[in-house]
């Protein structure tokens, strides 16, 4: 019977195992290694990442690695590649062939075939004695002792191995490159990461929505204003200069000490020299101030010009923290 007990001692020992098989391949990061980034470096064409089986999965996720680190790269499918696909490598392109065994029929008919052009090819397999490992111009092991799997026969190990150098490769790269947060962020402009670090105050900003007010204005137009606008705030306009805000939490704030408002204008409960930020500033600029002054709303003038207003809520719902 398997118990809760069996279950949580089988996966740590499963992760141990790997981990162990990952620190080993410190060993093997040699000069072919530095070859092979220098090599997809200077590249003139694409990078072509080929495998079959696990090693195929392997190859698709260090092809979207390497592109959304600057390495523009394809997959092809050793079984497809025989059948046509060849077609996509050209002249320049540097090829990947990752085979644990390095022996398989496919890679045996196809490494001739990916040679043929005169085109780089580097070997990632477990076996450099292979015909893999023997055939390519630059050959990295990742050699494991054996898989995480019971039977020592699921691809474990030695995907997470093949996995993990294609990794260090792409890291390799970008520290080259010089790859800094502001280019991953174009390569990813939907995540948040790249909204944080692209989208800028006018990309948000709801001109429909410009809540303002005259400093003579009644407190009864105030409230119309704020609560027509939905913005919690409306700004106090002078000499089409901003002058001061005024905020839901004011009014709240008038209500609790004052028994009328008869007489009463914006100018009696405004605040003075609010918080401003331009339409050409990053969303991040504006949530840190945010942030850093424990408000919700922000007026963005530009030269003088009253634009609008960027809110808390419309930054979080952007999915920017």
């Amino acid at each position: 019977m398997v118990t809760k007990e069996n279950i949580i001692q089988s996966a740590k020992k499963s992760l141990i195992s790997q981990s162990q098989s990952i620190a080993k391949l410190t060993d093997f990061i040699d000069n072919s290694f530095v070859a092979s980034v220098e090599l997809i470096y200077n590249c003139k064409g694409r990078l072509i990442v080929t495998g079959i089986g696990k090693s195929a999965i392997i190859a698709q996720k260090i092809v979207a690695t390497m592109n959304s680190t600057g390495t523009p790269s394809m997959f092809l499918h050793a079984s497809e590649a025989i059948h046509g696909d060849l077609g996509m490598i050209q002249n320049g392109d540097v090829i990947i062939c990752i085979s644990k065994s390095g022996n398989s029929p496919e890679i045996k008919v196809l490494v001739p075939l990916l040679k043929r052009f005169g085109n780089k090819l580097i070997g990632i397999t477990g076996n450099t004695t292979s015909f893999l490992g023997k055939e390519s111009d630059i050959t990295l092991n990742t050699y494991v002792e054996s898989e995480a799997c019971p039977n020592n026969l699921a691809p474990t190990n030695s995907t997470t191995a093949q996995l993990v150098i294609g990794d260090a490769l792409a890291v390799c790269l970008m520290e080259m490159r010089d790859f800094k947060a502001e280019d991953f962020a174009i390569y990813h402009p939907g995540g948040a990461l790249g909204k944080k670090l692209l989208l800028r105050v006018q990309d948000m900003l709801d001109t429909t929505r410009k809540p303002f007010v005259n400093p003579d204005s009644s407190i009864k137009n105030v409230i119309v204003e704020i609560s027509e606008k939905r913005l919690g705030v409306a700004a106090v306009i002078e000499n089409d200069k901003v002058i001061g805000i005024i905020t839901d939490g004011d009014i709240r704030r008038m209500l609790n000490k004052t028994e009328t408002i008869t007489g009463l204008t914006a100018k009696d409960i405004m605040t003075v020299n609010p918080k401003t930020i331009k339409s050409s500033d990053m969303v991040a600029d504006a949530l840190n101030i945010l942030e850093d002054f424990s408000i919700t709303q922000l007026v963005v003038v530009d030269n003088n010009e009253y634009k609008g207003v960027i809110h808390l809520h419309d930054i979080l719902k952007e999915g920017i923290v």
